[in-house]
C-alpha cells in the first residue's frame, strides 16, 4: 500500500481521476496478482505452460487482456521463480501493469527493468498480433534476448532477435515469432525497407501492434527528431567543397559575439545571413566562376551554392574534433551526444558532412540523396501501443504527454536511496577545477572509494586522463576511441579505490556493482571487495561540468546508489564550461566577484545548485520548444509519407488493372489532350504529329476534317484510339505478365519520384524562413508549398508509368 500510495502522489494525471486511476485499476490489480499467487504455485509445470494454451482461447473466444491481467501476471511471476528463482517485488509489478496501459515508467538503476518489461510482454503477445521490445544498442538486444528467452520459451511462446546482416527469409521467420527484441534503428530500418519491396512476400514486418522501448528518453528525446534515412549516391561535388572552403575565412569564423556576415543560432544550430554575407558569397561564387553573373546566385538552379557554403561555415561553427567526431582511417566518425559511442555508418545529412571533410581535409566522400527517411518520432507513433522504460523520465514528463500522449510514472526503489548528491562546487577557472578534483580523487584512494568521473567529450576525458597521469593515478578510460573494450572497463568500476573516467556513462546498460562485477572474484573476495567499497562511501560520482539537460546529469548520477547501496554524487563547476558559454548573467557575474572579493579560487552552496537548476531548465524548455516545431513541419512530410506507402501497399496487394491501371491510362491520355486542347489553344496539327511519334498511330483522313471542327468529338476520339492501341499490345501479353509489368514499373517509377520528392521537400524546409523577410507565415507558406509539390509529383508519377508501360508493352 506504501508504494501505491507514493505513486499516487507523484504521478499527474490530467485526463483521469488520479486516485480512482491507480487505487481501483492498479492496487486492486496488484493485490489480486498476489492473491492468485497462492493458487498458482500448486500447478505443475505442465499445467503453468497450459496456462497460455487457455490465454490465447480465451482471447480468441472475445475475452480482453483485462479480463486475465491477473492471471497471466501470476503465472510470468511463478516462472520466473522456477527457472531464476528470482521473486519479483511489488514495485516491478507496479512497473509493468503502467508498461501494459501504455505508460512511460522511470526505475532507477538496478531496480530490475528487464524482468519487469516481460509481464506486459507476456500478456500482450497472447493477441498474436506480436510485441517488439527496443533498446538502443546491439549489446543489450542480445542481452535481454538471451536472458528473458528461457521464460518465454518455457511459457509456449517463441522469441526472435532482430538484427542486421541477416537476409530476408531470415528477418520474416525473426518477425514471425511472437515476441522481437532488437533495435530502434534495425525495427526503423525495417520499416523502411518493407516500403521499397517490388514483392510483398519480401515484406518483413507484421503489425505495429505493441512495443516496449527500454530508454524510451533517450530514443523518443534525444534521438526523435534525427531522421533515419536509407541513402543513395549522389553526384560528386567534393571540388566545390574544397574550393569554397578556401574562402570561408573571410567570413570571420572566430567572430562569434558580432559578427557581419551572419547571426548564429546556437540553439538551433543555424545561421541567418545579413546583406553583406550575401554579398560576400556573390563574390566567392563569382570567383570561383561558378556563376558569371554574381546577380544569378539567386536561380533555380545556382541557389545550391547558398548551401554549400551555408555548410561550410556550420562545420566550423557547430562541430567540433573529439567533441561532435574523431578522424580515423582518414575518415570522419561522428560520436553520438548521448551515449558517448561512435556512429561508424552515420553520416549528417544537407552536405554537412561533406563540409566536416573538407574542413578536416581528409578524403570528401559523396553526398547521399534520401531515398526513405522517418524520424523516430513518427515510426513510434505508428504502433497500436507504446510503452517505455528508463531510469530518467519523470524531467521530460511534459514532452511525453505532448508529443506521445504518454503518462509517465515514477517507481520508487525497492529499498531505500540512500545516496548523497552533493552542492556543486563553482571555481573560477578549469584549472582550478581539475586541480581540486584530483585531489578529491586522492582522497577517495586512500579510503579505497571508487570513484567515476563523468565529462562531457573525448576532449575533456582526455585532458583529466593527462592530470591523473602527472599525478601517478592509474585509471581507467572510456570514450568512443575505446569502446570496444566497454564492458570490461565497467565491470571494474566498482573495485576499491578504482579510478574511472567516461565521456557519458548514459544507458550504457550495465549495472556498475560495487565491489566489482561478480563474474571477476571468487564469491569470498567479492564479498570482501563489496564490504570494503560499502564502508569507504559507495561508488563516489564526479561530474566535471553539468549538461545542458538535468536528465543526463541524472543518468550519470543514477550510476550511483543502486538497490539502497551507499554513494555519493557532486558536481565540479567552472565559468570556462560549456554550458556557461550559452548564457552569462548578472548571478554568474556576482559570484565571480565573490569568489575575487574574498580571495578564493572557489565557492559551494545550494544557490548556485539552484541557479544550474534554473538555467538547465531554460535550455530544456528552449530544446523542447525547437522539437515541437519541428515536429509541427515533419508532420506534414509524415502525411505525405503515409500516403505515399498506403499507396505502394495497395499496388504490391491488390489488383491493379481495373482499379489503378485503367483510371491512369484515362489521365494519361487526358495530359496529352491538355497540352494541345484547352482554353488558349486549339492545336490539332501538334497533337497529330505527337500521337503518330509517340503511339505509332495514323489518323484517317476522314476523321481528321471532323477533329478540326468538333472539340469534344475529338476528345473522344483521340481517347479511344490511345486505348484501343494500348488494348492492342495488351492482349498479345499473358495477363499474369502484364500485370507484373504493370505493378513493377508503378512501383519503380513512384520510388524514383519520391526520392526527387523527398529532396525538394528538404530544399523547401532549408530556405522556408526566408518567407519571413516578405512578411509571410513560414509554416503556411510551407504547408501550402509541401503539398502543391506532392500534388505536382503524383500527376508525373501517373504519367510517367504509363508512358513507361507503354513503351514496354509495345515492344514485347
Amino acid at each position: 500500500m506504501f508504494f501505491i500510495n507514493k505513486i499516487i502522489n507523484i504521478l499527474n494525471l490530467n485526463n483521469y481521476n488520479n486516485n480512482y486511476y491507480l487505487k481501483n485499476k492498479f492496487n486492486n490489480i496488484l493485490n489480486s496478482i498476489n492473491l492468485y499467487d497462492k493458487k498458482i504455485i500448486n500447478f505443475d509445470n505442465k499445467e503453468l505452460k497450459n496456462k497460455t494454451i487457455e490465454f490465447k482461447k480465451r482471447i480468441r473466444s472475445g475475452e480482453n487482456l483485462d479480463t486475465i491481467i491477473v492471471e497471466a501476471f501470476s503465472v510470468v511471476k511463478e516462472a520466473v521463480r522456477r527457472i531464476y528463482g528470482i521473486k519479483y517485488y511489488d514495485v516491478q509489478i507496479l512497473g509493468g501493469l503502467a508498461l501494459n496501459y501504455g505508460c512511460v515508467i522511470e526505475m532507477s538503476t538496478g531496480e530490475g527493468k528487464t524482468l519487469t518489461s516481460v509481464l506486459p510482454a507476456y500478456l500482450n503477445s497472447l493477441t498474436g498480433d506480436g510485441v517488439h521490445i527496443v533498446t538502443i544498442n546491439k549489446y543489450l538486444a542480445k542481452r535481454d534476448f538471451n536472458s528473458n528467452k528461457k521464460i518465454f520459451n518455457f511459457l509456449g511462446l517463441s522469441v526472435g532477435l532482430n538484427i542486421s546482416n541477416i537476409n530476408t527469409f531470415e528477418k520474416i521467420k525473426e518477425y514471425n515469432n511472437d515476441i522481437v527484441y532488437g533495435t530502434n534503428n534495425e525495427f526503423c530500418f525495417d520499416y523502411l525497407k518493407d516500403n521499397l519491396v517490388l514483392n510483398i512476400k519480401n515484406k518483413v514486418q507484421n503489425k505495429l501492434n505493441y512495443v516496449i522501448i527500454d530508454e524510451i528518453d533517450s530514443i523518443l528525446i534525444d534521438e526523435s527528431i534525427t531522421p533515419l534515412i536509407i541513402s543513395g549516391k549522389s553526384i560528386d561535388d567534393s571540388t566545390i567543397y574544397k574550393n569554397i572552403n578556401k574562402f570561408i575565412y573571410l567570413f570571420d569564423i572566430n567572430n562569434t559575439l558580432n559578427n557581419k556576415f551572419y547571426k548564429i543560432d546556437f540553439l538551433n544550430k543555424n545561421i541567418y545571413y545579413t546583406s553583406l554575407g550575401y554579398n560576400l558569397i556573390e563574390y566567392i561564387i563569382f570567383n570561383l566562376k561558378l556563376i558569371n553573373n554574381k546577380k544569378k546566385l539567386y536561380y533555380k538552379n545556382n541557389i545550391i551554392f547558398i548551401k554549400y557554403v551555408t555548410s561550410l561555415i556550420k562545420s566550423y561553427l557547430f562541430f567540433k574534433k573529439n567533441i561532435d567526431y574523431i578522424i580515423k582511417n582518414n575518415k570522419i566518425i561522428l560520436i553520438d551526444q548521448n551515449t558517448g559511442r561512435l556512429c561508424k555508418n552515420k553520416r549528417i545529412s544537407d552536405g554537412i558532412h561533406q563540409a566536416i571533410e573538407a574542413k578536416e581535409n581528409v578524403k570528401i566522400l559523396e553526398e547521399n540523396i534520401n531515398i526513405a527517411s522517418i524520424t523516430f518520432q513518427n515510426y513510434f507513433k505508428l504502433y497500436k501501443k507504446i510503452s517505455g522504460m528508463t531510469g530518467t523520465a519523470y524531467t521530460e514528463k511534459e514532452e511525453f504527454k505532448y508529443i506521445y500522449g504518454l503518462n509517465t510514472i515514477k517507481i520508487p526503489s525497492n529499498k531505500p536511496l540512500i545516496r548523497k548528491d552533493l552542492n556543486d562546487i563553482f571555481f573560477i577557472n578549469e584549472e582550478s577545477k581539475i586541480k581540486y578534483i584530483i585531489n578529491d580523487i586522492k582522497k577517495c584512494i586512500k579510503k579505497n572509494r571508487p570513484v567515476l568521473i563523468g565529462t562531457i567529450s573525448i576532449e575533456k576525458s582526455e585532458l583529466i586522463s593527462l592530470y591523473l597521469k602527472k599525478n601517478n593515478i592509474p585509471h581507467n578510460l572510456l570514450n568512443a576511441k575505446n569502446y570496444e573494450i566497454e564492458a570490461k572497463i565497467i565491470s571494474k568500476v566498482g573495485k576499491p579505490g578504482n579510478v574511472t573516467i567516461a565521456t557519458n556513462i548514459a544507458g550504457r546498460g550495465t549495472d556498475i556493482i560495487l565491489g566489482g562485477d561478480y563474474n571477476l572474484f571468487n564469491r569470498n573476495i567479492w564479498i570482501k571487495n563489496n564490504n570494503i567499497v560499502k564502508k569507504s562511501g559507495g561508488l563516489y560520482i564526479i561530474g566535471t561540468e553539468r549538461f545542458d539537460s538535468r536528465r543526463i546529469d541524472n543518468q550519470l548520477i543514477g550510476r550511483s546508489g543502486r538497490q539502497g547501496d551507499p554513494g555519493s554524487s557532486r558536481f565540479y563547476l567552472s565559468l570556462e564550461d560549456k554550458l556557461f558559454s550559452k548564457i552569462i548573467n548578472n548571478n554568474i557575474k556576482n559570484i565571480i566577484n565573490n569568489i575575487k572579493d574574498n580571495k578564493k579560487f572557489f565557492i559551494k552552496n545550494k544557490f548556485i545548485s539552484k541557479m544550474i537548476y534554473n538555467i538547465q531548465k531554460s535550455i530544456e524548455k528552449k530544446n523542447f520548444q525547437l522539437r515541437k516545431q519541428i515536429l509541427i513541419y515533419d508532420n506534414i512530410f509524415d502525411i505525405q509519407r503515409n500516403i505515399i506507402y498506403k499507396i505502394r501497399n495497395y499496388i504490391l496487394c491488390n489488383c491493379i488493372y481495373n482499379n489503378m491501371y485503367k483510371k491512369f491510362k484515362l489521365f494519361f491520355i487526358l495530359k496529352i489532350l491538355k497540352k494541345y486542347i484547352n482554353k488558349k489553344s486549339y492545336n490539332i496539327d501538334k497533337l497529330l504529329i505527337f500521337i503518330k511519334k509517340k503511339f505509332n498511330i495514323n489518323i484517317k483522313r476522314k476523321y481528321k476534317y471532323v477533329l478540326y471542327k468538333n472539340n469534344i468529338f475529338s476528345i473522344k476520339y483521340i481517347i479511344f484510339i490511345i486505348n484501343k492501341k494500348f488494348n492492342k499490345f495488351e492482349k498479345k501479353i499473358n495477363y499474369r505478365t502484364l500485370i507484373i509489368i504493370i505493378r513493377n514499373n508503378l512501383l519503380k517509377i513512384l520510388d524514383l519520384i519520391w526520392i526527387n520528392h523527398i529532396n525538394n521537400i528538404n530544399n523547401l524546409q532549408q530556405n522556408i524562413y526566408l518567407k519571413i523577410y516578405a512578411n509571410k507565415d513560414p509554416y503556411q507558406e510551407y504547408m501550402l508549398n509541401s503539398f502543391l509539390l506532392f500534388n505536382k509529383m503524383i500527376n508525373k508519377w501517373k504519367y510517367k508509368s504509363i508512358f513507361k508501360i507503354f513503351n514496354i508493352i509495345k515492344n514485347i
